[in-house]
């Protein structure tokens, strides 16, 4: 919260400093004339804008550096998790011992992809596939693709150590 609080500070800062450097210049463009200062009162007015704006992209740009730094580390998770993902499922297909038709048919039943789109990749019928997948489910010990998945979706929820270590 309270970097929040910081953040809206010096975006406001600088919004006023802002303001205040194009409206001397729009004034000047139309010949609009203020009320006199003296000189000394502009120049401090014009140094407290200018450090205004300083401070402000420097606090703006510790704040860019810390995010990226954070979405740096969360891409980083997740490239480890999703690679700790497919050794899991490697791991399951070779429990099952499919036959590497039966991994690539697998895989794209697990990405959620139809029979038709399945026999359309693979450049083979539709019979084969839907044999390929009976022998996946059967291998696997399940009746259709909605167990197939749940096997990988209660590794996950269980919070498999495998994914957890290679998150971290």
């Amino acid at each position: 919260m309270r970097n929040k609080v910081v953040l809206t500070i010096a975006l406001v800062a600088q919004l006023l400093c802002s303001v205040f450097f194009v409206s001397e210049i729009v004034l000047t463009i139309f010949n609009v004339r203020a009320q006199p200062i003296s000189w000394q009162t502009r120049e401090l007015m014009e140094i407290g804008a200018t450090i205004g704006l300083v401070i402000g992209a420097a606090i703006g740009t510790l704040y860019l550096r810390n995010s990226l730094r954070r979405t740096a580390l969360v891409e980083q998770k997740l490239r480890a998790a999703s690679g700790a993902f497919l050794d899991l499922m490697s791991e399951k297909f070779d429990d099952w011992g499919l036959t590497p038709a039966e991994r690539d048919v697998a895989l794209f039943a697990i990405k959620g992809m139809s029979i038709q789109e399945i026999a359309a990749l693979r450049e083979t019928s539709e019979g084969t596939v839907k044999a390929q997948t009976n022998a996946i489910y059967r291998k696997a010990g399940v009746n259709g693709r909605p167990q197939l998945l749940s096997l990988f979706i209660e590794d996950l929820l269980d919070g498999d150590e495998r994914l957890r270590a290679a998150a971290e």
